[in-house]
């Protein structure tokens, strides 16, 4: 009796890890497509596979996901890892918030809510990762005083870090997480037979 709930926990182990194998390569494909939006801020799709992995696992296999991709995108980075770095922090934020409210509530309604609490939790921590963070890093790395990050955003009314993480870095991040949600909501139920088989 032992001897097959060992074989069954192997197995799923097995089958856990190939899921997981197989989303954190798309995520890391999808890192590398990325959409100008505004300034320095791209668009991309690359926390879709680990919010679905989380949607289907839990949170650990999402936020696995979002790591996996982010090593993997340091061996080329351009930001000496503070852009990966900060990316953990505001994709895993969506991710881990978005499966842990998914996980007590698996409905339609559960997933709009679980996205709409994954979507604010995300704005929040690109706000401060970015105010406290990402910026200071940039400018310390880049050598660059903050009236350089300023120019490079090129709105009017954007005159201080504070406005530009509420008025160009929250909205970017709610469009993204948007996007992500939206994606997110229409392929789940149809893909979800492979990921949970």
């Amino acid at each position: 009796m032992s001897a097959k709930v060992n074989s069954r926990n192997s197995d799923k182990a097995v089958f856990i890890m190939t899921r997981c194998g197989l989303l954190a390569a798309m995520s890391v494909i999808l890192y590398y497509i990325e959409i100008p939006v505004v300034a320095f801020y791209k668009l991309d799709l690359s926390a879709l596979p680990a919010l679905l992995a989380g949607f289907a696992m839990g949170p650990v296999e999402g936020i696995a996901i979002i790591l996996v991709k982010n090593l993997v995108h340091l061996l080329g980075t351009s930001t000496a890892g503070v852009g990966e770095f900060a990316d953990i922090l505001m994709s895993g934020t969506f991710v881990v918030v978005s499966s842990l409210v998914y996980r007590f509530n698996k409905t339609r309604k559960g997933a709009l809510l679980s996205m709409i609490c994954g979507v604010i939790s995300m704005m929040i921590a690109a706000v401060l990762v970015n105010y406290f963070i990402l910026i200071p890093a940039y400018q310390k790395m880049f050598h660059m005083d903050v009236n350089a990050i300023l120019g490079m955003v090129g709105m009017s009314g954007v005159d201080s870090l504070v406005k530009l993480v509420l008025m160009v870095t929250a909205p970017f991040n709610l469009l993204k997480g948007c996007v992500i949600s939206i994606i997110s909501f229409l392929l789940y139920k149809r893909i979800s037979p492979l990921l949970h088989q």
